[in-house]
């Protein structure tokens, strides 16, 4: 059932073990279940799920394995508007002591996010039912991660400004991006100074019968982020920095 994920995660230089492809296999089960009444992902061919969801999810790991420091499983890590998991659980999953924070608005995915990690046996996960904006203003979660990460949350200017302020001193952002990176990191420099970075590190990646490039934007986090950051709800959006 998990063959495919088997094989392109491999491609990538990631074993998955017969354990954690049940995991894939149970996680699969569950989105198709639960989007039958939950709007969670317009993706619903079981091969596509495998390969847009969760190996796209996994490529996170050619960077973080190339990191600094501790071992990815060793890590902890922040997934802002994870929405049905991507790419936090998927990564959880892959290393086991990750410890994972997932943040999703929205009440009713947050609840099949308990529900999955309940099912998969997961431990070691927190869900925050809060925008990233007041999550990044609040001092248990502040500074504190090694890894704030996200996919299709938001344009760059607007992303690092989340993702940012979560990060420890030397941890890094790491934002799942289109064919646009280059132009949406060149216009967050500004962004990306003003909350601490360093200039961003672009990876290519080229996931299976997908024609599209897709990059991995590394931001390392050098100083800290003034205090004034992340701004109000909604603001960041409005005036990006």
């Amino acid at each position: 059932m998990m063959d495919q994920l088997a094989q392109e995660t491999a491609v990538f230089g990631i074993h998955l073990t017969p354990h954690q492809l049940g995991q894939f296999a149970q996680y699969q089960a569950l989105l198709l279940e639960w989007n039958q009444r939950l709007n969670l992902t317009a993706i619903r061919e079981p091969q596509q799920i495998q390969r847009r969801h969760f190996l796209d999810a996994l490529t996170c790991a050619t960077v973080m394995e190339g990191g600094d420091g501790r071992t990815p499983n060793e890590s902890s890590l922040i997934d802002v508007g994870t929405g049905a998991g991507f790419p936090g659980l998927p990564l959880k999953i892959l290393y086991p002591g990750l410890q994972l924070t997932l943040v999703e608005s929205i009440v009713k995915k947050a609840r099949f996010l308990e529900n999955v990690v309940s099912e998969l046996g997961l431990a070691g996960v927190i869900i925050l039912t809060e925008r990233a904006e007041v999550v990044g203003q609040d001092s248990d979660h502040r500074g504190q991660y090694d890894w704030a990460v996200a996919r299709a949350v938001a344009e760059m200017r607007i992303l690092v400004e989340y993702l940012l302020p979560l990060c420890q001193i030397g941890g890094s952002a790491l934002a799942q991006k289109g064919s646009n990176a280059s132009k949406e990191a060149e216009l967050a420099k500004n962004a990306i100074k003003v909350l601490g970075g360093a200039p961003p590190q672009l990876f290519p990646i080229q996931l299976p019968e997908r024609e599209e490039t897709h990059y991995l934007a590394r931001i390392k986090k050098e100083t800290e982020t003034p205090s004034q950051y992340p701004r109000r709800v909604g603001i960041p959006a409005k005036r990006p920095l």
